[in-house]
């Protein structure tokens, strides 16, 4: 299985190969501007004390401080990290933001601590890199595994050792230490309005399409419950455990219900269940991953049913797979474009703590919608006048960006 990493660089010599791009500027972009590689020391309840590999890669900074979050994962290591701290530099551009991109993450399971463990595990982070982040370096936010909560402990810790509030140091935070209206769905609701975009685009009508989505955290959750009550169908919807699959369509607050009273999925009225693998291969029309990287590669990806792929996750899809899919007339929105709805939010999060000036979250929505609806035009148009699929198209977007940023700001003399 290719790494995430490998992924991301194939991903980048696709892009550079239709479009001209300095070589000063392909160099930049080629590596990370720093990488931070380090251990939290954790006392434990009982005592003892363990150490967590943790890590922070800081990708681009030539639009704006960088930008991401930090998962807090088993598998977490320096390659995955890497290409997230990547992706995100090319999301940030691809829509817009005065932002650049970097990723953090802690090798650890948090189901497995405590939440005194959990809390001093999130401030050793911010202990270890205080110095290196900030409203105007580097702002994280959470990601996989990560809360609203944990971002609280870690502006709190930041605040203490700058020694003054800073809630601008970190998004994704609750809304009694000034958060963002409209976060928590702000992904899931960046992708419901490229879904609709897509299916417009494609000629496809709204009543009759049929939806799976892999994964119910955050992002899935929201993204169907969107989709349905649009008028979608979404006939499949999955966990970490499995999937279930109702051909009639599904009412994904009640699958939410069902997972929060019952641990999983299993058992679910009236459904038949799905390994995660085989909801990937359903009859569908659109399939959206809201999951991890590499589910969809070249061993499935011929057997891919859906018409459209919109990626709620970041990495789902290999680039052999992108070959096979393209060869099969199946569209992937990329997911440097259909999730950038949640750095969006996290970018009015942050301009919103700069100024302490709040707004609703009518007021959020209405500044995201035309953001990711404007940049999928634009994408779109790239990939049919340049004859590229629609994620060549978007790093093209976002590196004729990025590019003209760098070019500005020169090469040191």
């Amino acid at each position: 299985m290719p790494t995430p990493f490998t992924n991301a660089t194939e991903q980048l010599h696709r892009a550079t190969a239709a479009m001209q791009l300095d070589a000063r500027v392909m160099d930049r972009l080629s590596k990370p501007d720093a990488i931070h590689e380090f251990k939290i020391p954790v006392r434990m309840d009982d005592g003892t004390e363990r150490e967590f590999p943790a890590y922070r890669v800081q990708w681009n900074d030539s639009r704006g401080p960088f930008k991401g979050g930090i998962r807090f994962h088993p598998q977490a290591d320096m390659d995955e990290v890497k290409a997230l701290a990547f992706w995100m530099t090319i999301k940030t551009a691809c829509v817009g933001l005065p932002l650049g991109g970097g990723k953090g993450g802690v090798a650890v399971n948090p189901k497995e601590l405590s939440a005194a463990e959990l809390e001093r595990l999130s401030r050793g982070y911010v202990r270890a890199l205080a110095s290196h982040i900030g409203p105007e370096k580097d702002v994280p936010a959470p990601d996989v595994n990560t809360t609203p909560q944990i971002m609280a402990w870690m502006v709190d810790e930041y605040s203490k050792i700058v020694g003054h509030d800073s809630f601008g140091a970190f998004t994704g935070k609750p809304l009694t230490l000034f958060g963002s209206e409209g976060r928590d769905a702000a992904t899931g609701q960046g992708g419901f309005y490229i879904l609709d975009r897509a299916v417009s685009a494609l000629s496809m009508q709204a009543q009759s399409t049929r939806i799976a989505v892999q994964g119910m955290g955050n992002v899935g959750s929201h993204f169907a419950r969107l989709a349905q009550e649009a008028g979608y169908k979404v006939i499949a919807m999955s966990d970490s455990k499995g999937g279930i699959v109702v051909d009639g369509g599904l009412d994904p607050m009640e699958v939410a219900l069902y997972k929060e009273k019952n641990g999983s999925l299993a058992g679910f009225p009236g459904a038949r269940q799905v390994t995660n693998a085989e909801l990937l291969e359903l009859e569908c029309d659109v399939l959206a991953p809201a999951a991890l990287e590499n589910q969809i590669t070249a061993e499935n990806a011929p057997r891919i049913k859906a018409k459209l792929i919109i990626e709620l996750a970041n990495g789902p899809t290999t680039p052999e797979a992108d070959t096979i899919l393209a060869t099969n007339n199946v569209t992937v929105v990329p997911d440097v474009l259909a999730n950038a709805g949640g750095v969006t939010v996290s970018y009015f999060e942050w301009v919103q703590n700069l100024q302490n000036f709040y707004w609703t979250e009518q007021e959020v929505l209405a500044r995201l919608e035309p953001i990711m609806v404007s940049n999928f035009e634009m994408v779109w148009n790239i990939a049919r006048e340049r004859k590229i699929d629609l994620r060549t198209a978007a790093f093209v977007h976002a590196l004729t960006r990025l590019s003209a940023s760098i070019i500005s700001r020169g090469f040191g003399g």
